[in-house]
């Protein structure tokens, strides 16, 4: 469904050159006795690539049809990981690539909500937070407070993230993990 380049709005997803793209930012921009353009950044949701393109306000857009599953995490094989649609029972396969940063915070029985586009998954979207073991760090200091400096720890999954100095090793602590930020400890 075509609609004016006007109407592109930040978290839209759009089709440009044949691909889908999600709109990270956009601006509206009319200079002086010129004609309106709208400048926009652009990811593309099969390889995850960040592009920058300039619409005309007169171009017309597709809106992409996504269609979103909820899909619960059964085991991997490699880089292969197999998901059951928790709406359907069917099994599908994605591959890391396909996944791509998300790939290292899958977790056994993890439900996921991904993106299809012409029938094929193209991502997927996690949880705002999930909660990790920490398995390896430095000791904690002595009066660390949480405004101080931070170490690198590594979580059970793999994933090394940075965490304030009073986290010690056996420590619950809950990530984002679409930005890898620590936000808090698990009591």
């Amino acid at each position: 469904m075509p609609i004016p380049a006007t109407g592109i709005r930040r978290g839209m997803a759009i089709v440009f050159d044949g691909e889908p793209c999600r709109v990270i930012d956009f601006h509206h921009h009319t200079p002086g006795n010129l004609r309106a353009m709208v400048q926009t950044k652009l990811r593309k949701l099969k390889s995850g690539i960040t592009v920058e393109h300039r619409f005309r306000a007169s171009d017309q857009v597709d809106l992409a049809d996504l269609e979103t599953h909820e899909l619960q995490f059964l085991y991997r094989s490699g880089d292969i990981y197999h998901f059951m649609n928790t709406e359907t029972y069917e099994q599908l396969v994605m591959d890391a690539q396909t996944l791509g940063d998300a790939a290292q915070w899958i977790t056994d029985g993890m439900t996921v909500t991904a993106e299809f586009f012409e029938g094929q998954p193209i991502g997927v979207q996690l949880p705002s937070a999930l909660v990790f073991e920490v398995v390896e760090t430095a000791p904690a200091l002595k009066g660390a407070t949480k405004t101080a400096s931070t170490k690198p720890a590594k979580l059970d999954n793999g994933v090394t993230v940075n965490v304030p100095e009073f986290i010690e090793t056996g420590d619950k602590i809950r990530v984002n993990p679409n930005t890898g930020e620590y936000l808090d400890r698990v009591k």
